[in-house]
């Protein structure tokens, strides 16, 4: 009988002690479970963020922005009825390197050792090495970076000779490429700075096109040539009308990678294709297609092809956690285009631009403001520029507060909770709350600058323009009133001005915007 105890008791406590590993593994299986679902929900409160910035596109080229525009815009229209569209949006150059630069590292480009213009063929980086820049700061934050298009910042080309690359700082030389080392790496480029992927030029003239830090294509250009070049048999030719096409290809790519990994991370992608800058190189399938002539086709291209990225991202289910921003770099080269005009070869230069008429065949890119491309003038300077975020951001909003592209550094740190140092992004204001349609005057006022270094201030409904060798005075305009820049009042608002002119001259002279 003892015996018989004694096994039934033994039998009992390994009942008992399997029960309990058994609840203890169960126990650990549900803490670990919740463990990861945490996290994966805390990573996923980080929204993903795409950013498009179109090139040389102007102010009045959307149906949203312009009712008379002649071009069709229905997917950026789309995306300005689901967001908010801002009005008194700012580059802040009217051209595209220092805008860049202004969007890349929250800083005015004034600030850098490029004062005015564009970088030229072959220069180095604008971008110090200490310098944080955008991507490198979400990266930094936890996300996954992507850049696919034109970056026009500057890099480091390997030579064969050891001497600087053929045509180094013009803008077409003969014997473009002449001594470039291309079985290595470019230095100092969009890698170095931030995007763990990159596809794409650094400047369209130079033509090379990198994979990462790798030069693996080249742009085939109506203006400029990679004949001079060694040992190219394994490069790639891109004809100039399909890198629209491939641009897109490889951003949905990017995107489906993202959402098939296992790794939940947020990702960045910033969208940066060469249109509608000249050589206006519209595919086949949409010429004709706009009442606006070739740019009108190449601008309705564009939309179409920013329809399937968007799209894409919608199909994945991962739209409503991801921000979305779309902006241009400077207004259009084109004061008015139409069917009736030859906007074929147009030099690359303000003699190009021709004046508007009015004229209901005519489309008028940067709509009824004045100037173009190149310009201090509100069609340089001014910018389309759309939020999107679905249930943060409200649908359809309007806001006029004053926006500067510099501005995106400083709003993204905060929406994703980056502890930005203080000596970074010096003139970059947070806007986030703006972005929500909280409508805060967060920016006091903007410094614009034209091509060839002439700089401007808008501060509230005023825009004060320094004086130059044409106009010794300077200008002063009531943009509230007189949007379109015809009414000089620098005599009657002489005070003013020269209020105007001390805090611009303050701005350049101080090491930051921000106190």
């Amino acid at each position: 009988m003892k015996a018989l105890k004694e096994i039934a008791n033994e039998k009992a406590a390994k009942f008992w002690l399997r029960k309990y590993c058994f609840s203890s593994v169960i126990a650990l299986c549900i803490l670990i479970f919740t463990s990861c679902t945490e996290k994966k929900e805390e990573s996923n409160t980080l929204p993903n963020i795409i950013l498009i910035l179109a090139d040389d596109l102007g102010y009045g080229d959307l149906g949203s922005y312009n009712d008379q525009s002649l071009v069709p815009t229905p997917n950026l229209d789309k995306l300005a009825s689901e967001g908010i569209s801002f009005t008194n949006a700012y580059c802040p150059v009217s051209v595209c390197t220092p805008s860049r630069y202004a969007l890349m590292t929250g800083t005015y480009p004034f600030r850098s050792w490029k004062k005015s213009g564009v970088l030229a063929n072959y220069e180095p980086s604008m971008i110090s090495d200490d310098q944080l820049t955008l991507p490198k700061m979400l990266q930094e934050a936890g996300y996954t970076t992507a850049g696919f298009g034109k970056w026009h910042l500057g890099a480091t080309f390997p030579t064969l000779d050891g001497l600087k690359p053929a045509g180094y700082g013009q803008f077409k030389s003969e014997n473009n490429g002449e001594n470039i080392d291309l079985s290595k790496p470019i230095e100092n480029g969009p890698v170095d700075k931030g995007f763990e992927n990159w596809y794409g030029f650094s400047c369209a003239s130079e033509c090379w096109v990198m994979d990462g830090n790798t030069i693996v294509a080249a742009l085939q250009h109506e203006f400029y040539n990679i004949d001079s070049a060694e040992d190219k048999e394994h490069i790639e030719i891109i004809p100039s009308n399909q890198y629209l096409k491939l641009l897109t290809k490889k951003s949905i790519g990017f995107l489906s990678e993202r959402f098939r990994s296992t790794d939940r991370s947020p990702f960045f992608l910033y969208f940066a294709p060469y249109v509608p800058h000249i050589p206006l190189s519209v595919s086949d399938e949409f010429i004709g297609k706009t009442k606006a002539g070739s740019y009108g086709d190449y601008v309705a291209e564009l939309d179409s092809y920013i329809g399937q990225i968007l799209d894409a991202l919608e199909s994945s289910g991962q739209a409503d956690n991801t921000l979305i921003l779309f902006a241009s770099d400077n207004g259009s080269q084109f004061e008015k285009t139409g069917l009736h005009i030859n906007n074929a070869n147009p030099s690359n230069d303000l003699t190009s631009v021709k004046g508007k008429n009015n004229n209901s065949e005519e489309h008028h890119p940067n709509g009824k403001l004045k100037g173009s491309k190149w310009t201090i003038w509100e069609g340089g300077v001014r910018m389309p520029f759309i939020a999107k975020w679905p249930g943060k951001i409200p649908s359809g909003m309007k806001s006029d507060k004053i926006f500067a592209l510099n501005d995106v550094m400083a709003s993204l740190s905060s929406i994703v909770k980056y502890d930005m140092p203080n000596n970074t992004a010096i003139d970059s204001y947070d806007q986030s709350l703006n972005f929500m349609g909280k409508e805060k005057n967060i920016r006091n006022a903007v410094v614009v600058q034209s091509s060839n270094g002439q700089m401007g201030l808008r501060k509230g409904d005023w825009k004060f323009i320094q004086p130059d060798n044409n106009d010794l005075q300077g200008q002063l305009y009531n943009l509230a009133e007189d949007e379109s820049e015809t009414n000089n009042l620098i005599k009657e608002q002489y005070k003013l001005g020269e209020k105007m002119q001390k805090e611009l001259f303050d701005i350049i002279a101080k090491t930051r915007s921000k106190n």
